[in-house]
């Protein structure tokens, strides 16, 4: 079993906090840690939080993080965290809100705070260059090897064909890399996952994926608080909507996807 936490990132932002002795906290004392914005994140979701080659945290997530922290004159502090205890990690105060790719539905809103959608996103079907399979969409998987994230909008959208009668067999994963891996391996027929995941596997000239099935973008992302925590809410919507009027949120959705995935979130 995975441990709930795993590392943890520190990262600098200009115009830092001052810390012991002449200490000064933004965003008026809100967070769990003086001066510190505590982000709970799965970091294993390219390309929207991961590690570089030098084991550093990079990715949209990320990005955006830094980018509210320092807007709220806060230094940004990263808490890995395995996808299965994310949500209990946000609720017992372990860090001050989740921003890992977290799908807003009506029972998350009912037991957490949510900021406003800052991404949109889809569900797609990806299968092997050269495969032999022909499914073209997921209610073609009757009888395959389907691997996705447990505990994921992917999860549960298999999970209700399941119900609705489809037969396959279930590949669940920690994290969604160890699913690509699966599949170049050919011990899975195909994978279900976020159109914003699939796109970036699929864009290298040499890559053995391919995207043969993409849903409606019906998706929307946004961070996470503990339920009540309006106050911090308020402030992290604040810093969202001027990185949208800025123009920032659509260079830094340009920049990781080539695309513009984020306007659809305000729609």
């Amino acid at each position: 079993m995975k441990k709930a936490i795993l590392t943890v990132w520190v990262i600098l932002l200009a115009g830092g906090v001052l810390f012991a002795g002449g200490s000064k906290q933004g965003s008026g004392g809100l967070t769990i840690k003086p001066g510190v914005l505590m982000v709970g994140m799965e970091i294993g979701y390219p390309p929207m939080e991961y590690l570089d080659s030098d084991g550093k945290p990079v990715g949209f997530d990320v990005e955006m993080a830094g980018l509210i922290a320092k807007k709220l004159g806060l230094t940004l502090e990263l808490v890995d965290t395995a996808w299965d205890g994310i949500f209990a990690g946000v609720e017992t105060a372990k860090y001050d809100c989740i921003m890992s790719s977290v799908t807003i539905t009506d029972a998350r809103l009912a037991v957490h705070n949510f900021s406003e959608p800052y991404i949109g996103n889809a569900m797609s079907l990806v299968l092997l260059k050269g495969s032999s399979i022909t499914a073209k969409s997921p209610q073609d998987l009757s009888g395959l090897g389907v691997a996705y994230q447990a505990e994921t909008t992917a999860d549960f959208y298999m999970a209700d064909l399941a119900a609705r009668g489809l037969k396959f067999s279930p590949y669940e994963y920690d994290k969604v890399i160890n699913c690509f891996d699966v599949l170049k391996l050919g011990r899975v027929d195909a994978i279900v996952t976020d159109s914003l995941v699939a796109v970036d596997y699929i864009a290298p000239a040499d890559t053995p994926f391919e995207l043969v099935w993409q849903g409606p973008a019906d998706e929307k992302f946004g961070i996470c608080l503990k339920k009540g925590n309006d106050a911090l809410t308020a402030e992290i919507n604040k810093a969202l909507n001027e990185l949208f009027a800025e123009g920032t949120m659509h260079e830094l959705s340009r920049k990781i996807f080539k695309l513009d995935m984020v306007s659809a979130a305000r729609q």
